[in-house]
């Protein structure tokens, strides 16, 4: 079975932190989430449908953070006086 791009998302742009025991806000999850869109110039799902993948796909007792290129891509779109 083809992995879904939420799936993917997830795997290529998040990584399970229980040390720190701190996980992304909203905001942030799901701007890493059009962050990572935009990197390979995917179409974002819309907002609702992400929601309702990530209840289904994410374990809210296990810490996220973000990682890779759409974690740069967010960090220097969000703090634009970083570049």
């Amino acid at each position: 079975m083809a992995q879904s791009q939420f799936d993917r998302f997830l795997t290529e742009a998040t990584y399970q932190d229980p040390e720190t025991g701190t996980t992304l806000s909203r905001d942030a999850f799901y701007g890493l989430y059009t962050s990572w869109c935009n990197v390979p110039q995917e179409t974002p799902q819309a907002e609702h449908a992400f929601w309702d993948a990530m209840a289904k796909l994410v374990d809210p007792g296990n810490p996220l953070r973000m990682t890779g290129p759409a974690a740069a891509d967010y960090i220097l779109t969000s703090y634009p006086a970083l570049v």
